[in-house]
């Protein structure tokens, strides 16, 4: 996944990353304005996992949004 093309796209990708990390508030994500990094940080702080496992949770919307 291009995060350039995610960034750029925020709006359409806001709905999805919503419904795959509930806990993620609208201000939040409106933080995080498609910075994969930023992404990671608010899932590790809202969710209480290690930044290990917030990358991971990404890689694998990642390969679930390229099918």
């Amino acid at each position: 996944m291009n995060w350039d093309t995610v960034k750029g796209n925020w709006k359409q990708f806001k709905g999805e990353i919503r419904s795959r990390w509930g806990k993620l508030t609208d201000d939040q994500l409106d933080v995080i304005a498609g910075e994969r990094e930023k992404l990671a940080g608010h899932i590790q702080e809202s969710y209480g996992v290690t930044r290990d496992e917030a990358e991971k949770q990404i890689e694998d919307f990642e390969k679930e949004a390229r099918k």
